[in-house]
């Protein structure tokens, strides 16, 4: 029997045409990993389509700019603090909240970010300080507040441990000494921050 000349040549595979959230999700990864490979510098709108197997127009639909395509990426891309345990005590918690801040800080996103602030003009810089403010400091701050809250209650902690200076000692130690002294914060160096910072500040 004579094999036919089409039935002999294997089919093609066609890839599932990506749409909506799925190739968004796939833009804003391939956004992130020029990030992490080329810096801001580097990074183009034409690398991030061919990053995310897509075209260009499919990239300027959705970010007129690449700033904008950026800042929705880390902001994506940012792990959330949103909550912490209610340990019993305050160090402890403090503690474990110092490690969920790192989380984020030294995440894929949480370094693209400081990358960029550091390769970016001022006017440019202004909008990424945003999103480390709302996607790090901010919720930082409140969950401090929270933990303080739980630590007077519990009668450990002064009335007065809410203040805004108090609670901004942790992320304001762990940016600098990020940022000025390249400190990774190991857990040893975050029990000292706590035990010879924190917990003198907020004793009743």
């Amino acid at each position: 029997m004579v094999t036919s000349r089409w039935s002999a040549v294997p089919a093609r595979t066609v890839a599932p045409r990506r749409r909506g959230p799925v190739l968004e999700r796939a833009i804003l990864d391939a956004a992130l990993e020029q990030l992490s490979t080329v810096g801001w510098s580097g990074l183009t709108m034409e690398g991030v389509a061919a990053g995310a197997q897509t075209g260009k127009a499919a990239v300027y639909r959705r970010w007129p700019s690449k700033e904008d395509l950026v800042v929705h990426a880390l902001r994506a891309g940012l792990p959330r603090i949103d909550s912490t345990p209610d340990l019993g005590g305050v160090r402890e918690e403090l503690l474990e909240l110092c490690k969920q801040i790192r989380e984020a800080m030294f995440s894929r996103p949480g370094f693209a970010l400081r990358a960029v602030l550091h390769e970016c003009d001022k006017a440019t810089a202004e909008r990424f300080h945003e999103v480390i403010f709302e996607g790090v400091v901010e919720p930082s701050v409140k969950l401090i507040k929270e933990v303080v809250r739980r630590g007077i209650a519990r009668g450990e902690v002064r009335s007065g441990g809410t203040d805004d200076y108090v609670c901004d000692v942790i992320p304001a130690m762990l940016m600098y000494r990020t940022k000025v002294c390249g400190s990774e914060w190991r857990d040893e160096e975050f029990e000292a921050l706590i035990d010879r910072v924190m917990v003198p500040l907020l004793r009743r």
